[in-house]
């Protein structure tokens, strides 16, 4: 129903097109009217013209970014005169009949878009986004205002119903058109909440009509309330995409309410505001008592001027008769009437902060009625929808899905800043009718236990706040931070809340998120660094940050208290810290040359030390110069503050300036006149307000300090003009100025190049390294060092010729005598000292173990000690001219045509760590004894022959296993005669090391001089150990032959007595491998060393064990066999023996050991032993 005007006013329109304008007011016509019975009459297009509506709307002010069409529809009064009246007419029939349900979605499809709030955003603003704006959002408040106060339907419950179809069908058969239908639903009861009057726009209707607690009260009448719930609790299950929804209706729709005088009881709250007005009106009074002792009387009320005579012969003029008392009044008369320009900073607009922190800072008053109403839906909603509303909310936060935006963080954190503090009042309610004596209530396990907002206490929520603080900090999100801020104060008072609890569950959940949150060092340094960069945030932001601080710090030291033994984890960038040192020293590390991006980022993770928690440090560095700033601030707001805000600075400062005794940083004149002005004023506290006495108390003793440092230190009186750094600190502390011990440079770790490279090619490595680093300005010094050493060399040896050639002497005679051509010892060239160009060059020297890897490789010689950064450097006088010549001329061909080695690797893996390596050289004698490891004085390296190379024999330990079970009684021996036998072991050993002949390392053949001699030598020293294996072979050959097996058998029948007989005797023990000589004379068989007797030794121990398996499974009818071949086996062992001791008597010591098994077997006059059955 559109207003009625002309086409000439249309024309004559400055601020909307014509033509647009046509279209829209035709399109509204068409809707439909009055009708003859005094009721709204739909058109027969209505639906069609809804659409077509919502199409004009979409395009013209969404794609075009025009508010041309939303301007029209407003002064077409369309929501009130037709939109609203079309949905009360048929809300009674939206279920029933399809048509009207068609017409209401099309409606609401247009609703929305016109109640959303207009926003002004600075990148995208046209010149119609000013134009129309004010009108706009007088026309959105028109909009609430309708929509709250219609009379005749139901507005919000009729856009419910029309999405009930929708909500009943399950969630996996829905289909988009129905998510639609329940999104544009919950977007217009979202959209009546967030709409608020605006600041900047005055208005001519009653803002009660429109405040929050007629929204409450509609949203009550309406049961919204119970809808929300509905939703909430089904969240996961019946509905996905709605839960950023209800966040938002949930924020703007408590946003600024007191949770904790939502649940007081109504004779506590009525007090509790009467107190309040009365510190109002005292402060009103105070005020006014300020005023009045220096007010004009009815005598004086003409005006004043006078000139006011300053330090340095100027004069400024003051008006008013107020100056005329003292000059301390005129002084501060001329300070209010200063001006400042403070310079515009870029950055967001004035109008958009104040804006934002307009969000939830602000207090919002309530009525008792809306105050009833939403305290039932608030202790709802923890009873049944917090716990899976916020689970779903905190996963799709983690996941980063599409429907999430940047404000949806900061409102999830607010909402829980606010449900906590809410529960914690309801539990203090509950607590304190439960300790009533009048009152009936029991205090139940229920009401005791902390599980309905358990899914904000685990450990994932406090990973994703500590996520979202540090990226809040990071971009200098203001408002995101301060909501953060709130809420991780709330959950530490929430915690210690818990600790306090009865039940040793909720005592014990305490206890673990408070190991947990005080574990992570990097939460202590969040916390100081939040409140040390305050910087004109606003005081929404201050006071959060001042709480938080205060909280935590409270918390954190009364938990160090009660867990002495508290340990934290601190992270350590130290690679982050190296690379810059190298930066800056010119020192390049090898591995991060070549490490990616992946490797750095895991090695800094990988740095991770835990300490032990000194509170004392903690508190060092939490109290500085930065935030007693804050603090300061934040005081200087002492006339707005309430009890517990000044409460929280007064600790503040009592600790910097009694318990810390740091009272330093206090000692400066803007303070001292805060302080002063407070207690003295003009305009300071109220001498009747409950912390008055605590401040005085506190600052006079303060000033009593002040005075007497002051008498102490007379360089205080200039110092209280400037902040403190902590070496003024100190000073003024102590009277002189602390001594840093500085750190004496540390040498790199020096670099060899991988063994089995000449010397050419050594240099090409170190030369490639420097290119591969770009440091050519390094090569071209060291080749210019050495191009003026080869001259200066080159020209002494010239002089040296010339000497000899001029000191050749002729007689008379005609005789020639040579002098000096015998001399025993030639003279020596100078060394020559080697000069850097620069000072960075001189640090690189010291620092670059490449550069110093190239220069020891061309010759050069390091004077001084090792961590010495002033050593010098010098060309020894070996090096002759040639020699220089030669490594320019390695240099220039490396520099320019760098090696290509194998396998695409490149000259930095050729470098290894010399000291990495002679470690790996170093010897390393192992003994297997009982005395826990203890060597004594035999550690020392034994040189390059050491006894554990790979020609070593040890016993096996299964055939040590078998000797013990051969011994009767085992002798239990002291520790004294354990201690005698294994030093007795220990000598023996060290004696066969010291005649052992073969080196233990492996080293490249290349290495060596080739030596044709020594080859030949080599190869008929096998042919000779060769033939001699065959001769053996082919004589244990003969041996076998000429015994037939016949008299095998009598020998074995004839000795069967004798045999019984020694078995009746234990046998005797086996000798081990450190056993004395006494015990292993009769015991152990020599072999010669050479390569095939240890063969022939090692298939007499295999044979022999297969035998000896055969005998021990041999069965009762068959021993008498058994026994004769054992006694074969010992008849043939004696010859044996002294066959393989006659071969060689002078390598006794070096030969392998081989011990006598407990059965024999022999075969062709040989003992077999098998060492895989032993």
């Amino acid at each position: 129903m559109a207003q009625q005007t002309t086409l000439d006013e249309w024309a004559k329109d400055p601020l909307v097109d014509p033509e647009i304008r046509a279209h829209v007011y035709s399109l509204i016509s068409a809707l439909g009217g009055i009708g003859e019975d005094g009721t709204y009459a739909l058109g027969d297009d209505a639906l069609l013209c809804l659409k077509d509506l919502r199409k004009w709307l979409k395009f013209a002010d969404g794609q075009l970014n025009r508010r041309d069409v939303a301007r029209c529809m407003a002064e077409a009064n369309l929501v009130k005169g037709d939109l609203l009246e079309m949905l009360a007419k048929i809300s009674e029939r939206v279920m029933q009949d399809k048509l009207k349900h068609k017409v209401a979605v099309a409606i609401l499809e247009l609703l929305v878009p016109l109640t959303w709030p207009f926003e002004i955003d600075p990148v995208e603003a046209t010149v119609n986004h000013h134009k129309h704006g004010p009108y706009i959002q007088l026309a959105q408040i028109g909009y609430k205002r309708a929509v709250l106060q219609y009379d005749r339907a139901r507005i919000l419950q009729t856009a419910v119903r029309i999405a009930l179809p929708s909500m009943a069908v399950p969630l996996r058969e829905r289909t988009p058109r129905d998510e639609g239908i329940i999104r544009i639903a919950l977007y217009f009861i979202r959209n009546i909440v967030m709409l608020s009057p605006p600041s900047s726009v005055p208005m001519d209707i009653d803002e009660a009509e429109v405040s929050r607690s007629a929204t409450i009260e509609t949203f009550y009448e309406q049961d919204i309330f119970q809808v929300i719930l509905s939703v909430a609790s089904s969240i996961g299950e019946d509905f996905v995409t709605q839960d950023v929804l209800i966040l938002e209706t949930l924020f703007y729709l408590l946003k600024g309410i007191d949770a904790e005088k939502l649940f007081m009881e109504d004779r506590k709250l009525s007090s509790k505001n009467t107190n309040e007005l009365k510190d109002l009106i005292q402060k009103e009074k105070a005020m006014l008592a300020g005023y009045a002792r220096h007010a004009p009387t009815r005598h004086n009320r003409f005006g004043t001027m006078i000139w006011l005579k300053r330090d340095d012969e100027k004069f400024s003029t003051i008006s008013g008769q107020d100056v005329l008392g003292k000059a301390q009044k005129s002084m501060q008369k001329m300070d209010t009437t200063k001006k400042w320009n403070k310079p515009k900073r870029t950055g967001r607009k004035k109008g958009e902060e104040e804006h934002e922190s307009e969000e939830f800072n602000l207090p919002v008053a309530l009525t008792s009625s809306a105050r009833k109403h939403i305290k039932a839906f608030v202790e709802e909603f923890l009873d049944s929808s917090f716990n899976p509303l916020f689970l779903h909310l905190r996963k799709a936060l983690e996941r980063e899905t599409e429907r999430v935006e940047t404000r949806h963080s900061r409102q999830y954190f607010y909402l829980v800043s606010w449900f906590l503090r809410a529960e914690c009042a309801r539990r203090r309610t509950i607590k304190e009718r439960a300790a009533d004596p009048k009152s009936n209530e029991v205090l139940t396990a229920e009401d005791e236990s902390y599980g309905l907002v358990a899914e904000v206490m685990n450990q994932e929520t406090f990973i994703l706040l500590n996520r979202f603080l540090q990226k809040s900090q990071d971009e200098k999100a203001w408002q995101d931070l301060n909501a953060g801020m709130r809420c991780f104060t709330q959950i530490l008072l929430t915690v210690q809340e818990m600790a306090d609890s009865a039940l040793e569950d909720d005592q014990e959940i305490a206890e673990n998120i408070q190991n947990r949150i005080f574990y992570e060092e990097s939460t202590h340094d969040r916390v100081v660094n939040v409140l040390r960069s305050y910087k004109d945030q606003g005081f929404g932001y201050l006071d959060a940050v001042t709480e938080l601080s205060h909280v935590f710090l409270r918390m954190l030291e009364r938990y160090s208290k009660q867990n002495v033994d508290l340990q934290v984890r601190s992270k350590k960038r130290a690679r982050k810290i190296r690379k810059k040192q190298a930066e800056v020293q010119g020192e390049g590390n090898e591995e991060e040359g070549h490490a990616s991006a992946t490797e750095d980022i895991a090695s800094a993770q990988r740095i991770v030390s835990e300490r032990r928690f000194d509170f004392a440090r903690f508190s060092a560095k939490f109290v500085n110069q930065s935030s007693v700033d804050t603090f300061v601030s934040f005081l200087k707001f002492y006339k707005e503050l309430n009890v517990e805000q000044l409460k929280r600075a007064h600790r503040f400062f009592y600790r910097v300036a009694f318990k810390m005794e740091i009272g330093v940083l206090l000692f400066r004149v803007d303070i001292l006149q805060l302080f002063n002005q407070m207690i003295k004023g003009p305009e300071g506290l109220d001498p009747k307000s409950p912390s008055f006495k605590e401040w005085e108390e506190f600052i006079r003793h303060f000033f009593r300090t002040v005075v007497k440092r002051m008498q102490e230190r007379s360089e205080l009186v200039v110092e209280m003009l400037f902040s403190k750094i902590p070496a003024t600190i100190f000073y003024l502390e102590h009277g002189y100025e602390r001594e840093v011990a500085t750190k004496a440079p540390r040498a790199p770790a020096e670099l060899v190049v991988k063994p089995g490279m000449d010397k050419p090619e050594q240099v090409g490595v170190a030369v490639g390294v420097l290119v591969n680093q770009q440091k050519s300005d390094a090569l071209r010094w060291v080749r210019d060092v050495l191009s003026s050493a080869a001259e200066e060399r080159k020209a002494w040896e010239e002089m040296e010729e010339a000497r000899k050639s001029t000191a050749v002497s002729t007689t008379t005679e005609g005789e020639t005598v040579i002098e000096g051509t015998e001399d025993s010892e030639a003279p020596k060239p100078p060394s020559i000292l080697i000069k850097t160009d620069n000072e960075e060059r001189r640090i690189a020297v010291f620092k670059d173990n490449k550069l110093r890897l190239l220069m020891t490789l061309v010759g050069f010689t390091r004077l001084g000690a090792d961590n010495d950064p002033d050593a010098s450097w010098v060309v020894p006088s070996s090096l002759t001219s040639t020699d220089l010549q030669e490594a320019i001329d390695l240099i220039r061909k490396y520099e320019f045509d760098p090696p290509i080695y194998d396998d695409g690797k490149g000259p930095e893996d050729m470098l290894r760590s010399k000291a990495a390596t002679e470690r790996r050289a170093a010897p390393r004698v192992d003994f297997d004894d009982d005395s826990d490891g203890i060597d004594h004085d035999y550690d020392q390296a034994q040189g390059e022959y050491a006894a554990d190379g790979p020609t070593a024999v040890k016993a096996n330990g299964r055939k040590i296993i078998k000797r013990r079970r051969g011994e009767k009684t085992p002798v239990e021996l002291d520790e004294e005669e354990k201690e005698n036998r294994a030093e007795a072991r220990r000598r023996k050993e060290m004696e066969k090391q010291r005649k052992v002949k073969s080196t233990m390392f492996v080293h490249d053949s290349d290495d060596e001089d080739w030596d044709e001699d020594r080859e030949k030598e080599f190869y008929d020293r096998e042919n000779e150990i060769r033939e001699f294996t065959m001769a053996q072979f082919k004589k244990s050959m003969g041996l076998s032959s000429t015994e037939p097996t016949s008299s095998k058998k009598r020998k074995a029948s004839e000795q069967t007595k004798n045999d019984k007989k020694r078995r009746k005797t234990p046998p005797k023990r086996k000798a081990g491998p450190f056993d004395s000589d006494d015990s292993e004379d009769e015991n152990i068989v020599i072999s010669d060393g050479s390569e095939a007797d240890s063969e022939e030794a090692r298939d007499e121990v295999e044979i022999d064990s297969g035998e000896e398996d055969e005998a021990t499974d041999t069965p009762l009818s068959s021993q008498h066999a058994g026994a004769a071949r054992a006694s074969d086996r010992e008849a043939t062992t004696t010859a044996k023996k002294q066959d393989i001791i006659m071969v060689d008597d002078d390598d006794e010591d070096d030969a392998p050991v081989v011990r006598r098994p407990a059965a024999r077997n022999m075969r062709a006059g040989f003992v077999i032993d098998d060492s895989d059955s032993e």
